[in-house]
Protein backbone atom coordinates (compact mmCIF):
# COMPACT_ATOMS: atom_id res chain seq x y z
CA UNK A 1 0.00 0.00 0.00
CA UNK A 2 2.77 2.57 1.07
CA UNK A 3 4.69 1.37 -2.42
CA UNK A 4 1.76 2.37 -4.28
CA UNK A 5 0.67 5.66 -2.84
CA UNK A 6 4.71 6.65 -3.41
CA UNK A 7 4.24 5.36 -6.72
CA UNK A 8 1.18 7.88 -6.97
CA UNK A 9 2.81 10.76 -5.15
CA UNK A 10 5.93 9.99 -7.84
CA UNK A 11 3.70 10.20 -11.12
CA UNK A 12 1.93 13.08 -10.09
CA UNK A 13 5.50 15.01 -9.41
CA UNK A 14 6.71 13.91 -13.11
CA UNK A 15 3.97 15.13 -14.57
CA UNK A 16 4.03 18.45 -12.80
CA UNK A 17 7.85 18.92 -14.29
CA UNK A 18 6.56 17.67 -17.52
CA UNK A 19 4.10 20.70 -17.19
CA UNK A 20 6.43 23.26 -16.33
CA UNK A 21 8.35 22.20 -19.30
CA UNK A 22 6.17 21.83 -21.79
CA UNK A 23 4.83 25.46 -20.53
CA UNK A 24 8.33 27.16 -20.71
CA UNK A 25 9.44 25.79 -24.30
CA UNK A 26 6.02 26.17 -25.75
CA UNK A 27 5.55 29.98 -24.52
CA UNK A 28 5.74 31.37 -28.00
CA UNK A 29 3.50 28.88 -29.29
CA UNK A 30 0.55 28.77 -26.17
CA UNK A 31 0.86 32.76 -25.21
CA UNK A 32 -0.89 33.74 -27.87
CA UNK A 33 -3.48 30.98 -28.11
CA UNK A 34 -4.62 31.44 -24.74
CA UNK A 35 -5.11 34.80 -25.45
CA UNK A 36 -7.08 33.90 -28.45
CA UNK A 37 -9.37 31.59 -26.19
CA UNK A 38 -10.25 33.75 -23.99
CA UNK A 39 -11.11 36.62 -26.10
CA UNK A 40 -13.24 34.29 -28.39
CA UNK A 41 -15.16 33.79 -25.54
CA UNK A 42 -15.68 37.11 -24.73
CA UNK A 43 -16.77 37.94 -28.47
CA UNK A 44 -18.84 34.86 -28.85
CA UNK A 45 -22.25 36.29 -27.60
CA UNK A 46 -21.52 39.23 -29.60
CA UNK A 47 -21.06 37.15 -32.53
CA UNK A 48 -24.21 34.90 -31.94
CA UNK A 49 -26.40 38.14 -31.55
CA UNK A 50 -25.36 39.35 -34.61
CA UNK A 51 -26.33 35.48 -36.29
CA UNK A 52 -29.62 36.18 -34.77
CA UNK A 53 -30.23 39.29 -36.14
CA UNK A 54 -29.57 37.46 -39.81
CA UNK A 55 -26.24 38.32 -40.30
CA UNK A 56 -23.91 35.21 -42.17
CA UNK A 57 -21.67 34.15 -39.55
CA UNK A 58 -18.69 34.40 -41.32
CA UNK A 59 -19.52 38.45 -41.64
CA UNK A 60 -20.54 38.29 -37.67
CA UNK A 61 -17.19 36.94 -36.19
CA UNK A 62 -15.64 39.34 -38.52
CA UNK A 63 -17.61 42.19 -37.07
CA UNK A 64 -17.05 41.01 -33.46
CA UNK A 65 -13.44 41.10 -34.35
CA UNK A 66 -13.33 45.05 -35.24
CA UNK A 67 -15.20 45.76 -32.59
CA UNK A 68 -12.75 44.55 -30.33
CA UNK A 69 -10.26 46.00 -32.71
CA UNK A 70 -11.89 49.19 -32.90
CA UNK A 71 -12.35 49.35 -28.83
CA UNK A 72 -8.19 48.91 -28.59
CA UNK A 73 -7.88 51.60 -31.37
CA UNK A 74 -9.98 54.07 -29.25
CA UNK A 75 -8.12 53.03 -25.57
CA UNK A 76 -4.77 54.00 -27.84
CA UNK A 77 -6.41 56.90 -29.31
CA UNK A 78 -6.98 58.37 -25.75
CA UNK A 79 -3.74 57.22 -24.46
CA UNK A 80 -1.68 58.91 -27.27
CA UNK A 81 -3.88 62.02 -27.01
CA UNK A 82 -3.24 62.44 -23.34
CA UNK A 83 0.77 61.46 -24.02
CA UNK A 84 0.84 63.94 -26.24
CA UNK A 85 -0.35 66.65 -23.77
CA UNK A 86 1.97 65.70 -21.29
CA UNK A 87 4.69 65.51 -23.91
CA UNK A 88 3.96 69.49 -24.71
CA UNK A 89 4.62 70.35 -21.10
CA UNK A 90 7.90 68.40 -21.41
CA UNK A 91 10.02 71.37 -20.64
CA UNK A 92 7.63 72.29 -17.08
CA UNK A 93 8.28 68.18 -16.74
CA UNK A 94 11.87 68.24 -16.94
CA UNK A 95 12.28 71.48 -14.77
CA UNK A 96 9.94 69.51 -12.02
CA UNK A 97 11.94 66.61 -11.98
CA UNK A 98 15.34 68.34 -11.66
CA UNK A 99 14.17 69.73 -8.77
CA UNK A 100 13.07 66.63 -7.09
CA UNK A 101 16.59 64.91 -8.37
CA UNK A 102 17.93 67.76 -6.73
CA UNK A 103 15.66 67.51 -3.36
CA UNK A 104 16.64 63.69 -3.29
CA UNK A 105 20.39 64.44 -3.39
CA UNK A 106 20.50 66.49 -0.62
CA UNK A 107 18.58 64.55 1.23
CA UNK A 108 20.77 61.34 0.39
CA UNK A 109 23.77 63.60 1.44
CA UNK A 110 22.50 65.19 4.64
CA UNK A 111 20.85 61.32 5.79
CA UNK A 112 24.04 59.30 4.10
CA UNK A 113 27.13 61.15 4.05
CA UNK A 114 27.40 60.91 0.39
CA UNK A 115 28.11 63.68 -1.34
CA UNK A 116 26.27 65.38 -4.64
CA UNK A 117 29.63 64.89 -6.47
CA UNK A 118 30.22 61.15 -5.39
CA UNK A 119 26.44 60.80 -6.13
CA UNK A 120 26.97 62.16 -9.51
CA UNK A 121 30.31 59.47 -9.80
CA UNK A 122 28.10 56.78 -9.43
CA UNK A 123 26.10 57.16 -11.58
CA UNK A 124 28.43 58.07 -14.40
CA UNK A 125 30.02 54.91 -13.92
CA UNK A 126 26.68 53.08 -14.11
CA UNK A 127 26.00 54.53 -17.30
CA UNK A 128 29.77 53.92 -19.03
CA UNK A 129 29.34 49.94 -17.52
CA UNK A 130 25.95 49.87 -19.45
CA UNK A 131 26.84 52.43 -22.53
CA UNK A 132 27.55 48.96 -24.81
CA UNK A 133 24.19 47.67 -24.03
CA UNK A 134 21.99 50.77 -25.82
CA UNK A 135 22.62 49.46 -29.60
CA UNK A 136 21.96 46.10 -28.33
CA UNK A 137 18.58 47.30 -26.16
CA UNK A 138 17.25 49.18 -29.61
CA UNK A 139 17.72 46.43 -31.18
CA UNK A 140 16.38 44.06 -28.88
CA UNK A 141 13.31 46.53 -28.62
CA UNK A 142 12.42 46.50 -32.31
CA UNK A 143 12.48 42.34 -32.58
CA UNK A 144 10.19 42.59 -29.62
CA UNK A 145 7.88 45.52 -31.24
CA UNK A 146 7.78 42.81 -34.44
CA UNK A 147 7.24 39.85 -32.16
CA UNK A 148 4.40 41.77 -30.44
CA UNK A 149 2.77 42.74 -33.67
CA UNK A 150 3.50 39.12 -35.31
CA UNK A 151 1.50 37.56 -32.60
CA UNK A 152 -1.48 40.23 -32.36
CA UNK A 153 -1.97 39.50 -35.99
CA UNK A 154 -1.95 35.71 -34.86
CA UNK A 155 -4.25 36.03 -31.53
CA UNK A 156 -6.67 37.82 -34.34
CA UNK A 157 -6.84 34.72 -36.38
CA UNK A 158 -7.26 32.03 -33.79
CA UNK A 159 -10.11 34.08 -32.41
CA UNK A 160 -11.79 33.63 -36.06
CA UNK A 161 -10.94 30.45 -35.99
CA UNK A 162 -12.05 29.47 -32.65
CA UNK A 163 -15.29 31.20 -32.93
CA UNK A 164 -15.72 29.84 -36.87
CA UNK A 165 -15.15 25.98 -35.51
CA UNK A 166 -16.48 26.17 -32.08
CA UNK A 167 -18.88 23.27 -32.51
CA UNK A 168 -16.07 21.19 -33.56
CA UNK A 169 -14.16 21.93 -31.15
CA UNK A 170 -17.21 21.53 -28.40
CA UNK A 171 -17.42 17.97 -30.36
CA UNK A 172 -13.67 16.98 -30.18
CA UNK A 173 -14.08 17.69 -26.09
CA UNK A 174 -17.18 15.46 -25.99
CA UNK A 175 -15.71 12.81 -27.68
CA UNK A 176 -12.70 12.63 -25.69
CA UNK A 177 -15.19 11.23 -22.54
CA UNK A 178 -16.75 7.60 -22.52
CA UNK A 179 -20.55 7.53 -24.60
CA UNK A 180 -22.00 7.17 -21.58
CA UNK A 181 -20.62 10.39 -20.21
CA UNK A 182 -21.39 12.05 -23.30
CA UNK A 183 -24.53 13.82 -22.11
CA UNK A 184 -22.71 15.08 -19.18
CA UNK A 185 -19.69 16.37 -20.56
CA UNK A 186 -22.10 18.94 -23.15
CA UNK A 187 -23.16 20.14 -19.78
CA UNK A 188 -20.01 20.77 -18.19
CA UNK A 189 -18.66 22.45 -21.14
CA UNK A 190 -21.80 24.83 -21.74
CA UNK A 191 -21.73 25.65 -17.83
CA UNK A 192 -17.92 26.48 -18.54
CA UNK A 193 -18.45 28.28 -21.55
CA UNK A 194 -21.59 30.39 -20.10
CA UNK A 195 -19.39 31.09 -16.85
CA UNK A 196 -16.62 32.16 -18.47
CA UNK A 197 -18.23 34.10 -20.62
CA UNK A 198 -20.29 36.18 -17.68
CA UNK A 199 -16.85 36.43 -16.02
CA UNK A 200 -15.08 37.94 -18.87
CA UNK A 201 -17.62 40.21 -19.99
CA UNK A 202 -18.22 41.42 -16.31
CA UNK A 203 -14.57 42.05 -15.89
CA UNK A 204 -14.68 43.96 -19.05
CA UNK A 205 -17.04 45.89 -17.44
CA UNK A 206 -15.78 46.49 -14.62
CA UNK A 207 -12.47 48.26 -15.87
CA UNK A 208 -14.69 50.47 -17.89
CA UNK A 209 -16.40 51.52 -14.43
CA UNK A 210 -12.90 51.78 -13.26
CA UNK A 211 -12.44 54.03 -16.02
CA UNK A 212 -15.08 56.53 -15.10
CA UNK A 213 -14.59 56.34 -11.51
CA UNK A 214 -10.97 57.03 -11.76
CA UNK A 215 -11.24 59.83 -14.06
CA UNK A 216 -13.83 61.94 -11.79
CA UNK A 217 -11.85 60.97 -9.08
CA UNK A 218 -8.40 62.30 -10.14
CA UNK A 219 -9.95 65.14 -12.02
CA UNK A 220 -11.29 66.45 -8.81
CA UNK A 221 -8.00 65.70 -6.93
CA UNK A 222 -6.38 68.11 -9.42
CA UNK A 223 -4.07 65.23 -10.95
CA UNK A 224 -3.19 66.77 -14.63
CA UNK A 225 -3.51 64.92 -17.50
CA UNK A 226 -6.81 62.61 -15.28
CA UNK A 227 -7.78 61.09 -18.18
CA UNK A 228 -4.56 59.11 -18.69
CA UNK A 229 -3.90 57.87 -15.43
CA UNK A 230 -7.45 56.23 -14.95
CA UNK A 231 -7.03 54.80 -18.29
CA UNK A 232 -3.82 53.01 -17.05
CA UNK A 233 -4.97 52.33 -13.48
CA UNK A 234 -8.10 50.73 -14.92
CA UNK A 235 -5.94 48.69 -16.93
CA UNK A 236 -3.84 47.12 -14.38
CA UNK A 237 -6.64 45.91 -12.68
CA UNK A 238 -6.38 43.27 -14.75
CA UNK A 239 -3.02 42.12 -12.50
CA UNK A 240 -5.43 42.05 -9.28
CA UNK A 241 -3.33 43.11 -5.83
CA UNK A 242 -0.47 43.92 -7.96
CA UNK A 243 -1.85 46.19 -10.53
CA UNK A 244 -4.21 48.73 -8.77
CA UNK A 245 -1.12 49.21 -6.63
CA UNK A 246 1.27 49.85 -9.25
CA UNK A 247 -1.07 52.01 -11.26
CA UNK A 248 -1.93 54.34 -8.23
CA UNK A 249 1.69 54.61 -6.87
CA UNK A 250 2.74 56.07 -10.82
CA UNK A 251 -0.09 58.07 -10.51
CA UNK A 252 1.27 59.64 -7.35
CA UNK A 253 4.67 59.76 -8.89
CA UNK A 254 3.94 61.86 -11.69
CA UNK A 255 1.41 64.13 -9.83
CA UNK A 256 4.01 65.08 -7.33
CA UNK A 257 6.48 65.57 -10.30
CA UNK A 258 3.89 67.73 -11.94
CA UNK A 259 4.13 69.92 -9.09
CA UNK A 260 1.06 68.54 -7.39
CA UNK A 261 1.35 69.51 -3.86
CA UNK A 262 -0.60 67.89 -0.90
CA UNK A 263 -4.19 68.56 -1.55
CA UNK A 264 -3.35 66.40 -4.89
CA UNK A 265 -1.68 63.57 -3.03
CA UNK A 266 -4.47 63.15 -0.35
CA UNK A 267 -6.90 63.34 -2.98
CA UNK A 268 -5.40 60.42 -5.00
CA UNK A 269 -4.98 58.21 -2.18
CA UNK A 270 -9.34 59.06 -1.12
CA UNK A 271 -10.25 58.21 -4.87
CA UNK A 272 -7.81 55.22 -4.54
CA UNK A 273 -9.61 54.15 -1.57
CA UNK A 274 -13.11 55.23 -2.57
CA UNK A 275 -12.61 53.03 -5.85
CA UNK A 276 -11.46 49.95 -4.43
CA UNK A 277 -14.49 49.82 -1.83
CA UNK A 278 -16.67 50.79 -4.74
CA UNK A 279 -14.77 47.71 -6.69
CA UNK A 280 -14.65 45.20 -3.82
CA UNK A 281 -17.88 45.47 -1.91
CA UNK A 282 -19.94 46.67 -5.71
CA UNK A 283 -18.73 45.95 -8.68
CA UNK A 284 -17.32 42.58 -8.11
CA UNK A 285 -20.06 40.69 -6.53
CA UNK A 286 -23.15 42.28 -9.32
CA UNK A 287 -20.76 42.28 -12.18
CA UNK A 288 -18.03 39.92 -12.48
CA UNK A 289 -19.97 37.38 -10.04
CA UNK A 290 -18.67 34.69 -7.45
CA UNK A 291 -18.73 31.89 -10.42
CA UNK A 292 -14.79 31.99 -10.78
CA UNK A 293 -13.48 33.63 -7.59
CA UNK A 294 -9.93 32.37 -6.14
CA UNK A 295 -8.71 33.04 -2.93
CA UNK A 296 -5.47 35.26 -2.50
CA UNK A 297 -3.63 32.89 -1.34
CA UNK A 298 -3.97 30.82 -4.87
CA UNK A 299 -4.33 34.16 -6.90
CA UNK A 300 -1.01 35.22 -5.29
CA UNK A 301 0.63 31.68 -6.41
CA UNK A 302 -0.86 32.27 -9.47
CA UNK A 303 0.55 35.01 -10.33
CA UNK A 304 4.67 34.58 -9.29
CA UNK A 305 3.92 30.94 -11.41
CA UNK A 306 2.89 32.75 -14.37
CA UNK A 307 4.94 35.53 -14.05
CA UNK A 308 8.16 33.18 -14.02
CA UNK A 309 6.61 30.68 -16.64
CA UNK A 310 5.58 33.68 -19.22
CA UNK A 311 6.44 37.21 -18.04
CA UNK A 312 4.01 39.67 -17.92
CA UNK A 313 1.29 37.75 -20.44
CA UNK A 314 1.21 35.29 -17.72
CA UNK A 315 0.40 37.92 -15.14
CA UNK A 316 -2.51 38.61 -17.48
CA UNK A 317 -3.43 35.29 -18.44
CA UNK A 318 -2.84 33.81 -14.47
CA UNK A 319 -6.35 34.58 -13.23
CA UNK A 320 -8.91 34.01 -16.25
CA UNK A 321 -6.90 30.47 -16.65
CA UNK A 322 -7.02 29.96 -12.81
CA UNK A 323 -10.54 30.62 -13.31
CA UNK A 324 -11.25 28.19 -16.07
CA UNK A 325 -9.84 25.60 -13.82
CA UNK A 326 -11.63 26.28 -11.40
CA UNK A 327 -14.89 25.84 -13.30
CA UNK A 328 -13.38 22.64 -14.40
CA UNK A 329 -12.72 21.08 -11.03
CA UNK A 330 -15.91 22.31 -10.04
CA UNK A 331 -17.67 20.12 -12.24
CA UNK A 332 -15.48 16.88 -12.46
CA UNK A 333 -15.75 15.14 -9.30
CA UNK A 334 -11.83 13.71 -8.87
CA UNK A 335 -10.63 17.29 -9.22
CA UNK A 336 -13.30 18.83 -6.51
CA UNK A 337 -10.78 19.25 -3.73
CA UNK A 338 -8.61 21.34 -6.33
CA UNK A 339 -11.45 23.86 -6.32
CA UNK A 340 -11.94 23.55 -2.56
CA UNK A 341 -8.21 24.74 -2.27
CA UNK A 342 -8.04 27.40 -4.90
CA UNK A 343 -11.44 29.10 -4.37
CA UNK A 344 -12.89 31.45 -1.98
CA UNK A 345 -15.30 31.07 0.70
CA UNK A 346 -19.11 30.76 -0.46
CA UNK A 347 -19.95 34.42 -0.37
CA UNK A 348 -23.93 33.36 -0.16
CA UNK A 349 -23.49 32.26 3.29
CA UNK A 350 -21.79 35.44 4.87
CA UNK A 351 -24.03 38.64 6.06
CA UNK A 352 -21.59 41.35 5.85
CA UNK A 353 -21.28 44.23 4.62
CA UNK A 354 -20.87 42.97 1.31
CA UNK A 355 -24.00 40.32 1.17
CA UNK A 356 -26.61 43.59 2.22
CA UNK A 357 -24.93 45.63 -0.50
CA UNK A 358 -26.09 43.17 -2.92
CA UNK A 359 -29.25 42.25 -1.41
CA UNK A 360 -29.99 45.78 -1.13
CA UNK A 361 -29.59 46.15 -5.13
CA UNK A 362 -31.39 42.97 -6.29
CA UNK A 363 -34.73 44.36 -4.47
CA UNK A 364 -33.83 47.86 -5.98
CA UNK A 365 -33.64 46.12 -9.47
CA UNK A 366 -36.24 44.21 -9.11
CA UNK A 367 -38.50 47.09 -7.62
CA UNK A 368 -38.03 49.02 -10.82
CA UNK A 369 -38.28 46.04 -13.27
CA UNK A 370 -41.97 45.56 -11.38
CA UNK A 371 -42.94 49.12 -11.53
Amino acid sequence: MENKNLLKAAAVLVILVLLVIILVYAKPFLVPLMFAAILSMLLLPVTQWLQRKGINKVVAILLSVSSLLLFFALVVLIVSWQVSNIASDASKLEKEVTDKYQQVQNYIAEQWGVSQQEQEEMIKSQKTSSGGQMAGNIAGFLAGLGGVLFNGFLVLVYIFLFIYFKSRLKGFIVRLVPDSQEEKAVDVVDKIQKVSQKYLSGLFMMIVCLWILYGIGFTIAGVKNAVFFAVLCGMLEIVPFVGNVVGTVITLAMAMVQGGGTQVVIGVLITYSIVQFFQTYILEPLVVGAEVSINPLATIVGLVAFEILWGIPGMILAIPLLGMFKIVCDHVEPLRPYAYLIGSTNKSQGSGIKDKIKSFLEKLKTKIKGS
